[in-house]
């Protein structure tokens, strides 16, 4: 029995198609990522071996040459410790005269990269890039990205695309922002769709499972739970059908949008799936394949698309059978024959409304506990008032309800005043009136500072503190400048500057 994962299973099938000439072994170089001599190595052995030849003859064993791990950990501390701006190849030099560490140059290459301790060139240069051919059959590769654009309205939203590098087929959707919900709900209708693809084409990006996001991507899991391969572009040139694609909808699609007065998201979504899409880009832009059989297949019984393309998180649920998720506490209501405090409990979100709770595979039932919360300021000051007011009526004597509250006469008369006729909403309102704009400057003094700050964006606050006080003999300090520029969106000077255009060109 032959136990292969993902990756050995994609080299299996390109060299399976090679041996039957649907693949030229050129494009099945491209597609490993290998070179022509190793494809044709490969070829070599399945047909001498059949598909044992991805099962290396030294799997297993260990190195013969291989350095202990005593002696990579103690180099990857001096790395961190005391070389660590130190370029590899005066880093190695140091570590065979001070050290008496000798390390080949790729070796310690690759330890330091463990520990993403590398100096990089500035300045690289230009890459050669030669035109690329298309994949042979549908469904061997797909790129898919997202392009943030003001595509309608006065909003900018993200348009994200996958589209099939054999025959430049394209499904795409609005969505707010590139998010791994939206991201993972394009490749759900794709695949729904048309079935289950072999590669996946893309840049670098976190959410796709970059460098930066490399091992909780949602993406990348859910894209190695179907068996895609997730290849990460080196450019943007690399994934030019989809990068040329965006640019295809900027030209067109947007005036389109606008002469049809699409302003919103929904329906620019229909005219996107229901009449571009069909009318113009399948006619105009999709291509027919070199060869005709797809390379779809069949989803799986035992998957369920709605239960991998989700946004999957873990939590640790407690001894109460509670868990925290999103700042809220849950309790686990579905009946439970035992236990299961300390387990991992998975959360499975579809879309921004909420989620759905699975223990071993099995949905749970869950209620959010609502804990007491404590009062607010502004419950507080309301409390306090209407206390006075209580003791003012039981004691029907308004000096001695003063004399004991320690507040004044006059202000039992206005609290009473204000209860009669706005009620204790307007204790709110006067509350927060006195605690926001207690000190603010009035409104002419404000006008002037704005006034002057537009005619003079480049001077700082301390100097229009100075310059009100010498024109117009008003004090105002530069913090109450700056509060000023606060309010005003305008503390910058490159924010002052387009203020001052914007009020010239509408005047």
């Amino acid at each position: 029995m032959i136990i292969m994962d993902s990756k050995a299973q994609l080299t299996v099938d390109i060299i399976a198609k090679v041996a039957e000439g649907k693949i030229t072994i050129v494009n099945a170089a491209k597609l490993l990522n290998r070179s022509r001599r190793t494809i044709e190595r490969y070829l070599k052995k399945y047909q001498k071996v059949g598909i044992q030849f991805v099962v290396h003859q030294n799997s297993g064993r260990s190195p013969a040459n291989k350095i202990s791990d005593a002696v990579k950990r103690a180099v990857q501390a001096l790395i961190k410790e005391k070389y660590f701006d130190v370029n590899l190849a005066h880093l190695r030099e140091l570590l065979e005269d001070n050290e008496q560490i000798q390390v080949k140059r790729e070796t310690l290459r690759s330890w330091a990269h463990e520990i993403h301790h590398v100096k990089r060139a500035k300045r690289r240069r230009t890459q050669v890039r030669k035109r690329r051919e298309r994949m042979e059959s549908p469904g061997l590769m797909l790129q898919m990205d997202g392009s943030p654009h003001r595509w309608f309205g006065d909003k900018k939203s993200c348009l994200i695309a996958i589209i099939d590098d054999a025959t430049s087929e394209i499904h795409a959707e609005f969505f707010k922002s590139e998010t791994s919900l939206s991201c993972l709900k394009v490749l759900r209708d794709f695949i729904a769709q048309k079935g289950v693809f072999k590669v996946l084409y893309v840049d670098k990006a976190g959410i796709f499972g970059g460098p930066k996001r490399c091992n909780f991507s949602q993406v990348q899991r859910a894209c190695k739970e179907l068996g895609i391969e997730i290849i990460f572009a080196n450019s943007p040139q690399g994934k030019g059908r989809v990068e040329r694609s965006f640019d295809t909808f900027q030209d067109r699609l947007i005036p389109e949008l606008r002469l049809n007065d699409i302003d919103d998201m929904d329906s620019a979504n229909r005219y996107l799936q229901g009449t571009f899409i069909p009318q113009f880009w399948d006619k105009n832009i999709k291509v027919m394949a070199r060869n005709d059989t797809a390379e779809f297949t069949a989803i799986p019984e035992h998957i369920n698309l709605n239960d991998v393309c989700v946004v999957k998180e873990y939590r640790k649920i407690r001894n109460d059978h509670t868990f925290s998720y999103g700042n809220k506490l849950y309790l686990i209501e579905s009946p439970l024959k035992c236990s299961i405090a300390k387990q991992r409990i998975e959360i499975r979100t579809q879309d921004s409304k909420g989620f759905t709770a699975y223990f071993a595979g099995r949905c749970l039932v869950v209620s959010e506990v609502i804990e007491p919360t404590k009062p607010t300021m502004f419950d507080l000051d309301i409390q306090k008032k209407l206390d006075v007011l209580t003791l003012a009526d039981e004691l029907d004597n308004v000096s001695e309800a003063a004399r004991i509250s320690g507040v004044s006469r006059d202000t039992i008369y206005r609290l009473r005043r204000i209860i009669k006729e706005q009620g204790t909403e307007g204790l709110k309102r006067q509350i927060t009136k006195d605690l926001y704009h207690k000190n603010r400057a009035d409104k002419t003094l404000e006008k002037k500072v704005v006034e002057l700050s537009l005619d003079n964006p480049h001077l700082g606050r301390g100097q229009i503190s100075r310059q009100i006080k010498k024109v117009y003999k008003i004090d105002i300090s530069a913090t109450g400048v700056r509060n000023i520029w606060v309010r005003e969106q305008m503390q910058t000077i490159g924010l002052r500057l387009q203020k001052s255009n914007f009020i010239s060109t509408v005047g």
